[in-house]
């Protein structure tokens, strides 16, 4: 695995991700009872956008850079997104994301497979006394972590795609991730390099037993060679999430020279 996130950390679609891992979170944070979060390919946890990793792609200029001036009134997942990449001196990655906007009841469990972001990671999420770091497999530990004990939450999975069969892979652990926790909220990344690769890996999940999905793309005008759309498949999606990213994507589409579309897709189409 030869992967690193810090290459790509604060581009287009790492805003959009962060920016929807928000909004769930502040739903979830609306009842008292307690909820987990399981995030399957955690990454380091923290990006310095200022280091040789980011600036060799220059990716995040086109991202969290163009968004980082923004004030006055905004979507609230928003405000708070950017108020999270404000605070802590370097580009927070979901699990620290996560970690900061839960309450004390609430768990998070970041597993990451890579040794030395791992290492990384575990260091990040120290001040956090809710929140458990795993060295495994992504996919079959967050498996079997599912149900969680809160019987509510979030599963999120962001695959580094750097296996020809990741799409079968993300499929497949969404499906039975659905199975065995079908109340649970599950947010998945995927590049879009292919539009018919993107619609066979959204169909194979539908196909698996999941009614409907929320589906979100974002798409940019990149330099050849360079991931220009990514999309957001998100499995039971809490009431309000698809009006609430529909208002983020009318505040940050001028500003990132996006087109951001959020549509419902059934197992019919």
């Amino acid at each position: 695995m030869n992967y690193r996130h810090g290459y790509h950390a604060g581009n287009f679609a790492d805003v959009v991700k962060h920016i929807a891992l928000v909004a769930i979170l502040q739903h979830l944070k609306k009842k008292d009872a307690a909820f987990a979060v399981l995030d399957s390919h955690a990454g380091r946890g923290r990006y310095d956008l200022g280091g040789a990793e980011a600036g060799k792609t220059g990716e995040a200029r086109n991202g969290i850079a163009r968004l980082s001036g923004m004030s006055g009134a905004m979507p609230e997942a928003l405000a708070t997104y950017l108020s999270l990449a404000r605070q802590n001196h370097a580009y927070p990655g979901s699990p620290l994301i996560a970690a900061q906007l839960l309450r004390n009841q609430d768990r998070l469990t970041a597993i990451e497979k890579h040794p030395e972001e791992f290492a990384i990671l575990k260091d990040v999420l120290v001040p956090f006394r809710n929140a458990v770091v795993e060295n495994a497999d992504g996919y079959a530990r967050c498996l079997k972590l599912l149900p969680p004990p809160a019987r509510r939450g979030l599963v999120l999975m962001d695959p580094p795609f750097e296996s020809p069969d990741e799409f079968s892979a993300l499929a497949q652990a969404l499906r039975e991730g659905v199975r065995k926790f079908a109340t649970g909220i599950f947010l998945a990344w995927y590049p879009i390099k292919s539009q018919a690769e993107a619609d066979g890996f959204t169909g194979e999940v539908l196909a698996g037993g999941v009614a409907k999905a929320l589906v979100v793309d974002t798409k940019i005008t990149a330099p050849e060679g360079k991931l220009g759309s990514a999309g957001l498949l998100v499995i039971n999606p809490p009431y309000g999430f698809a009006a609430a990213m529909q208002d983020v994507a009318g505040a940050i589409s001028p500003r990132l020279d996006t087109a951001l579309t959020v549509q419902w897709i059934t197992g019919s189409e």
